[in-house]
C-alpha cells in the first residue's frame, strides 16, 4: 500500500502554494502544540471538578456535565463551517482570534457568577476547539517542508496527549489547593503564553486560494475520502466504545485498589504520549500499513481483555500497549487529510474534526448501552468489531490510492 499519491500532491502543492514558507517554522509548530495542550486542558478540566462546580453554581452535576457535551457540539459546528465563514481572512489571524477565545472562555468560566455564565464559557472553548483543530493540517502544510509534515502533525498530538495525561489529576490536584476557580485562572497564563509566541513566530499565512469548488463535502465525491472518512469514524468509535468504560471494567472485573487504579490510568496516558514521540518514525514506513495494523491489534486487545479480564498483571500490560498505539493513531489520520487533501486541507480538517467528535459521542454512547444492558464482554466485542472495520476499509483506502498511484 504506497504513499505516492499523497506525497506527490503534497509536494505539487508546495511548490505552487506562493504562501508557503520559504523554511520550516518549528517555533511556530511547538507554539501552536503549546495552543493545542492549552485547549484540552481546558476543554476537559471539568471531568475532575463537576462535584466543586455543581455546589457552587448550586445545579446538578448532569448540568454540569452538559457544558462539555455543549463544548463538543460547537466544536462541531465550528470545524464544519469555520472554512467557509472565514473567507479570505488571513489564517495567522484566525488562529490567534481561536486562540484568545481560549483565554476568554477560562477567565469567563473562572469568573462566572451562574450556570448559564458557566455555559456561555463552555460554548467559546467548543469553538475555539473545532476551529483550531480544523485548521490544523492546512497549517502544518504551510509551516514545514513536505517531508517533515508527519512530524509536525505528530508534534501537534503530542501536546494533545500530554494534555489527556495530566489535566484530570492536575485538575483535580489544582481544585483542592485553589479551588475550582483558580484551577481554571491557571489556564490562563498557558492560555496567554501561547497566544503571544504564535503571534511572533506563526508567518504571515493569507488565505490560500486552492480551495475545490463545490464547498465543504466536495471532497465526498472521491471514494478514497469517503472510505477515509469512515475508517476514521469507525476507529473512534471503537477505541471510545472501549476507553470511556475502562475505569468501572477495572473496578468491577480486575477489582483493582484505587491505589493501583489511578496508576493504571496513568499508564495509560504516559503510553499514549510515547506513542505520539514515536508515531513520527513509523509513518515512515507507510501510512496505510500504520493505519490498519493500529486497529487490528487494539482489536486483539480488547478481545483479550474479556478472556484475561480478572488478571491485573495482564490486563494492566495489555491497556498500556492501547494506550500506545490509540494515542498515536490521531497523528496518522491527520497525516492522511494533509497527504489526501494537500489543495483542500481546511475543508479536510474540518469534516476529520466533525467525523471524530461526533464518532466518540455515538461509540461511547453504544458503548454504554451494551455495558448496561450485557455487560462489559459485550462492549468491548463491540469495540472489536468497530476496529476491525476500520482496518478493513483503511486497507481499501490503501489500495485506492496505490491505484492513482499507478501510471
Amino acid at each position: 500500500m504506497t504513499d505516492q499519491t499523497g506525497e506527490s500532491s503534497l509536494n505539487t502543492f508546495h511548490q505552487t502554494s506562493p504562501h508557503t514558507a520559504s523554511a520550516a517554522a518549528w517555533s511556530g509548530v511547538l507554539a501552536m502544540t503549546l495552543c493545542v495542550f492549552a485547549l484540552v486542558a481546558a476543554e476537559f478540566m471539568p471531568v475532575s471538578l463537576l462535584t466543586p462546580l455543581a455546589v457552587d453554581l448550586q445545579v446538578s452535576e448532569g448540568l454540569v456535565g452538559q457544558g462539555i457535551a455543549l463544548s463538543g457540539a460547537l466544536a462541531v459546528l465550528t470545524s464544519l463551517s469555520v472554512s467557509t465563514l472565514a473567507g479570505q481572512i488571513n489564517r495567522k489571524a484566525l488562529l490567534l482570534g481561536m486562540t484568545a477565545l481560549m483565554v476568554l472562555s477560562s477567565a469567563v468560566i473562572a469568573l462566572a457568577p451562574s450556570y448559564p455564565v458557566y455555559l456561555l464559557g463552555r460554548a467559546l472553548i467548543g469553538i475555539a476547539v473545532g476551529g483550531f483543530w480544523s485548521l490544523s493540517a492546512a497549517t502544518a502544510i504551510r509551516l514545514v517542508p513536505v517531508g517533515q509534515v508527519p512530524r509536525a502533525l505528530a508534534i501537534f498530538n503530542g501536546g494533545n496527549a500530554l494534555a489527556m495525561v495530566i489535566v484530570a489529576p492536575l485538575g483535580s490536584y489544582l481544585g483542592t489547593l485553589v479551588g475550582w476557580r483558580g484551577a481554571f485562572f491557571c489556564l490562563l497564563p498557558v492560555s496567554l503564553l501561547a497566544l503571544l509566541w504564535q503571534a511572533y513566530s506563526l508567518p504571515s499565512l493569507p488565505a490560500s486560494g486552492h480551495h475545490r469548488k463545490g464547498g465543504l463535502f466536495s471532497s465526498l465525491r472521491t471514494p478514497q475520502v469517503l472510505i477515509g472518512l469512515l475508517a476514521v469514524g469507525l476507529f473512534f468509535m471503537g477505541q471510545f466504545a472501549l476507553y470511556t468504560y475502562v475505569r468501572p471494567f477495572l473496578e468491577s472485573v480486575t477489582r483493582l485498589p484505587d491505589a493501583l487504579l489511578s496508576l493504571t490510568l496513568l499508564v495509560i496516558g504516559v503510553a499514549g504520549f510515547v506513542g505520539t514521540l514515536l508515531v513520527g518514525r513509523w509513518l515512515h514506513h507507510g501510512l496505510y500499513l500504520l493505519l490498519t495494523l493500529i486497529p487490528v491489534l487494539m482489536a486483539v486487545i480488547a478481545v483479550l481483555l474479556t478472556v484475561f479480564g480478572s488478571s491485573a498483571g495482564l490486563v494492566v500490560s495489555l491497556l498500556a500497549l492501547w494506550g500506545l498505539v490509540a494515542t498515536a493513531a490521531p497523528a496518522g489520520w491527520w497525516t492522511w487529510v494533509a497527504r489526501t487533501l494537500p489543495d483542500n486541507a481546511e475543508a479536510g480538517g474540518g469534516l476529520m474534526v466533525a467525523v471524530v467528535q461526533l464518532s466518540i459521542a455515538l461509540g461511547s454512547t453504544l458503548g454504554g448501552l451494551l455495558f448496561d444492558l450485557h455487560g462489559y464482554r459485550s462492549t468491548f466485542v463491540l469495540s472489536a468489531l468497530l476496529l476491525m472495520l476500520s482496518a478493513l476499509l483503511c486497507g481499501l483506502c490503501g489500495r485506492l490510492a496505490g491505484r492513482t498511484a499507478a501510471p
